[in-house]
C-alpha cells in the first residue's frame, strides 16, 4: 500500500551489487550511505505500485499539438496569464493587439533560451510598454472636466499628456519586437 510519489529512479554508474542483487542508486553520496550501512537498505519491500519508467520523448515524430505542448504550452500559459492579470491596453490600438505585442513582449523577456542580454533588453521593452498602456488610466483618473491651460497643470500631466499623444504616430511594425 506505500505509495511511489517519493521513489527516485537510481543511475547505473551508481549501482551497487549486495547478496546478488543489483541496487541502482541516486549520486555518490546515496552508494556511500548504502555501503555504510547495506543491512538497513537491502530488503526495503518497494510499493505495489511502482512509477512509470521514463522514456525520451521523440518530439519531431509527435503530432504537431503534442510538439507544442512538449515544447512551448508552459511558455505560453504563463505568457497568457501576465496578459491577462495585466490587460494591456496601448494608446491608439485595438484591445487584441494590444494583448498580443504583450504577449510576443513575454515570451521574448522570459525566453530561458535566449542570452541574458536579450531577456533584460526585452524585460526593459515590457516595461515601457506596461507604463505606456497605464497612460489611459492614468490620463483618465487626473484628467478635470473643465480645462486647465499646461502652466496649471502638474508636470508629471504634461509629460504624460504629450507622451500620450506622442504614441498616435507610433504604428506596431515587425521592428516593435526586434
Amino acid at each position: 500500500g506505500k505509495r511511489y510519489e517519493c521513489l527516485v529512479l537510481g543511475q547505473q554508474e551508481f549501482a551497487v551489487e549486495y547478496r546478488d542483487k543489483l541496487y541502482f542508486l541516486l549520486n555518490e553520496e546515496a552508494r556511500e550511505k548504502f555501503m555504510r550501512q547495506p543491512e538497513k537498505y537491502w530488503n526495503i519491500r518497494l510499493p505495489n505500485k511502482l512509477p512509470p519508467p521514463k522514456t525520451p520523448i521523440d518530439l519531431l515524430n509527435l503530432p504537431c499539438l503534442g510538439y507544442l505542448e512538449q515544447t512551448i504550452a508552459t511558455a505560453i500559459i504563463k505568457s497568457l496569464t501576465a496578459t491577462g492579470t495585466f490587460k494591456p491596453k496601448f494608446p491608439f490600438l485595438s484591445i487584441q493587439t494590444s494583448g498580443l505585442i504583450y504577449m510576443a513582449y513575454h515570451l521574448k523577456a522570459y525566453n530561458t533560451k535566449s542570452s541574458d542580454y536579450i531577456r533584460r533588453k526585452f524585460r526593459r521593452k515590457l516595461y515601457i510598454f506596461e507604463e505606456q498602456c497605464e497612460l489611459i488610466s492614468y490620463l483618465a483618473e487626473k484628467t478635470t472636466i473643465r480645462y486647465k491651460a499646461p502652466e496649471k497643470r502638474t508636470p508629471d500631466y504634461n509629460v504624460k499628456y504629450e507622451t500620450f499623444f506622442a504614441l498616435r504616430q507610433n504604428v506596431p511594425t515587425l521592428n516593435w519586437l526586434t
